[in-house]
């Protein structure tokens, strides 16, 4: 893949970031669904919530910027989505809901990576609504995180109580 230009840059990561977020869709249902622990099942269903919102503002900074949605394939995230689906194919109960978190905490750092770079680049490049933008879901990801690592710390003091 060549890249002319640092523009070209922040464009190629957003669409990366397009297809992620849409993908993460479905990928937040099939865990909030196969999450028995009802406090991170519900997390799940309230992340998805958010990542709705998030594809809308990648809409909106695609707009600010003059460039059409569109998306670009990111073999990490669907990576990930296959190595959790190949997992819980073979697992279930407390070592798959945990397991879900550790996913869930896999792609919030991916994810923080990722809106901190084109957050950064929209800044640089003068694209400041656009920044704006990328940086009040780059929160909402960090936040996500803190929230997840909460719960599987939570989950883990859980099990070695109940061990």
């Amino acid at each position: 893949m060549t890249t002319e230009s640092t523009d070209e840059l922040l464009v190629q990561g957003l669409e990366e970031l397009y297809y992620t977020e849409q993908k993460l869709l479905d990928a937040l249902d099939t865990l909030a669904d196969q999450t028995d622990h009802e406090e991170v099942s519900q997390g799940f269903a309230e992340h998805r919530e958010e990542t709705e919102q998030h594809v809308e503002r990648l809409e909106k900074v695609f707009e600010e910027i003059g460039e059409e949605p569109q998306r670009r394939e990111e073999r990490v995230v669907d990576a990930l989505i296959q190595e959790h689906e190949a997992f819980a194919g073979e697992n279930d109960g407390e070592v798959l809901d945990r397991y879900n978190i550790s996913t869930g905490q896999k792609t919030e750092h991916y994810e923080i990576a990722m809106y901190g770079n084109v957050t950064s680049l929209a800044g640089k490049l003068g694209h400041d609504e656009a920044a704006d933008i990328l940086e009040e879901t780059l929160r909402e990801e960090e936040a996500a995180l803190d929230e997840l690592s909460e719960a599987g710390e939570q989950f883990d003091r859980q099990q070695v109580a109940g061990d």
